[in-house]
């Protein structure tokens, strides 16, 4: 009786402890009111940020007050109508907004309020889609996208995908299926050859780093005049690498490089890379959605002849950041480099149809990203997103044929996609100082948001035309404030 007294007692007292614990951990599940309540306040600032963009700021230089953000964390939860206010004042403000229709600096995000609500969705349900047998639903719906995309780029039906969080992890995915496929291995990395160019994104080289790759030797690849890879010099150095017993495994091509948006000869490097036997990797992040766009698909349908394309919905279908596909046109040398078996997942594994996400990608736990793209395409329709690709195209075309006949500004060359680079060239001072003068001024104005490059030690203006919500207007704002920002710029060099 006494041993059955101190169990009852010690098992009461544990009740008493978990009960006690768990009327605070119900914090944690807000009741409807405050949900509503919560809800209510964020959709209205929401609105309020929508219905400001046209006439607000796409870049505010002002950060002093971030540092207010700096509070500790305390075990008490705070006001919903401070926090909410902080993140208005000290996030939603200062910096660049790329949800702004005069983000012109870099290639964005576009922030569809379709893939919000889809985030939102996603995250009240929390879905997992990492594997088929926990959400058969989310796995399918992101299989079917992949699905799509492999059509789009004209890969055959033995290719596979994945969605990752973005154009980094999509690389990696590629490039270390790539270095599975071929062999790649601690014995022979250091005779293995990667090609790239100095316009390969910087993304690139950090996955090299990653995967292992950082020991095999590096070609970077002379360009053409207009910053293309030059493919006769790449057979060149290719064959006199196999020549010296070195082995030619990887080269990267962009289709529409970061700072002038140009697309590489894919064709022609395609050719010499299946007569070297080399993987052809293709960075499609920012242009292979043009393949959607009827006057440039003929530019990138090339592309069905890589071994790997790497496409980033956050640019060409103007989704949220956070979402990058990679597609293998074998799903083997994908499932070979990703592949996995663990006794705890033995349920799983025993009753899937589809391929599942984990099997193809470094992630295992992975949310419902998928949903922010599909919901989109549903709701709007693949029209609606070809024409908008096709508006940015034009608008480019547009602020190139205005921006060159300004008096004294030159530009890089004719669009392939939608970034223009151009430049300022002053009767006197020094054409690299005066163009970031002159950027300057446009930040500080903050209308519009420009970037700035430098190519072989030129410093040039560029703006990056695929914020979905960048029409005409946009872009004639612009050009009225190059112009008046370069008499400004002007005059107070010569102290007037």
């Amino acid at each position: 009786m006494h041993i059955i007294a101190l169990y009852l007692s010690v098992v009461n007292a544990l009740i008493k402890k978990i009960n006690k614990l768990e009327k605070v951990a119900l914090l944690l599940e807000p009741g409807k009111d405050t949900r509503k309540s919560w809800h209510k306040q964020v959709s209205e600032i929401a609105e309020n940020f929508l219905d400001k963009l046209e006439n607000g700021k796409a870049y505010d230089q002002d950060s002093s007050h971030i540092n207010l953000l700096k509070q500790p964390f305390t075990e008490e939860g705070m006001l919903s109508s401070k926090i909410f206010g902080d993140i208005v004042n000290y996030v939603d403000k200062p910096g660049i907004n790329p949800a702004s229709g005069g983000h012109l600096g870099y290639i964005p995000g576009g922030g569809l309020y379709a893939s919000a609500l889809a985030d939102y969705w996603v995250n009240v349900t929390n879905r997992y889609a990492g594997i088929s047998f926990a959400n058969p639903g989310a796995v399918k719906i992101e299989n079917e996208l992949i699905r799509w995309m492999i059509r789009l780029v004209g890969y055959p039906e033995t290719a596979w995908g994945n969605l990752a969080s973005g154009g980094s992890i999509a690389n990696l995915i590629a490039i270390v299926a790539a270095r599975e496929a071929k062999g790649i291995t601690p014995e022979n990395i250091r005779k293995s050859v990667i090609y790239v160019s100095k316009q390969t994104h910087h993304s690139v080289e950090k996955a090299f780093r990653i995967a292992g790759l950082q020991y095999a030797i590096t070609r970077t690849l002379p360009l053409d005049e207009k910053l293309k890879i030059d493919p006769v010099r790449f057979e060149e150095i290719a064959e006199d690498d196999k020549k010296q017993g070195l082995i030619p495994f990887l080269m990267v091509s962009t289709a529409g490089t970061t700072d002038a948006g140009v697309i590489d000869p894919i064709d022609v490097l395609s050719e010499i890379c299946s007569r070297y036997a080399i993987w052809h990797h293709v960075d499609a992040a920012y242009g292979g959605f043009f393949l959607l766009a009827k006057s440039l698909s003929s530019s990138l349908e090339a592309i069905n002849k890589s071994d790997s394309v790497v496409l980033d919905p956050h640019k060409g279908l103007f989704l949220p950041y956070g979402l990058g596909v990679v597609l293998v046109k074998s799903r083997t040398h994908l499932k070979n480099a990703f592949h996995y078996e663990a006794n705890y997942m033995q349920d799983a594994t025993e009753v899937e149809t589809e391929i599942s996400p984990a099997e193809v990608s470094p992630e295992l736990t992975k949310h419902f990203r998928g949903l922010r793209m599909w919901l989109p395409l549903r709701l709007h329709g693949i029209k609606a997103f070809r024409s908008a690709l096709e508006e940015k195209c034009l608008l480019t075309r547009y602020f190139y044929e205005k921006i060159s006949k300004l008096n004294r500004f030159e530009t890089f060359g004719k669009p392939e996609l939608t970034v223009v680079m151009f430049r300022y060239i002053p009767v006197s001072h020094d054409p690299n100082a005066f163009n970031q003068l002159l950027a300057d001024e446009i930040h500080r104005d903050g209308r519009i948001f420009i970037s700035t490059t430098t190519i072989n030690d030129v410093h040039w203006l560029r703006v990056a035309i695929l914020v979905f919500r960048t029409h005409l207007k946009t872009i004639d704002l612009t050009l009225q404030l190059l112009a008046e920002k370069v008499i400004l710029v002007e005059n107070k060099i010569s102290g007037c």
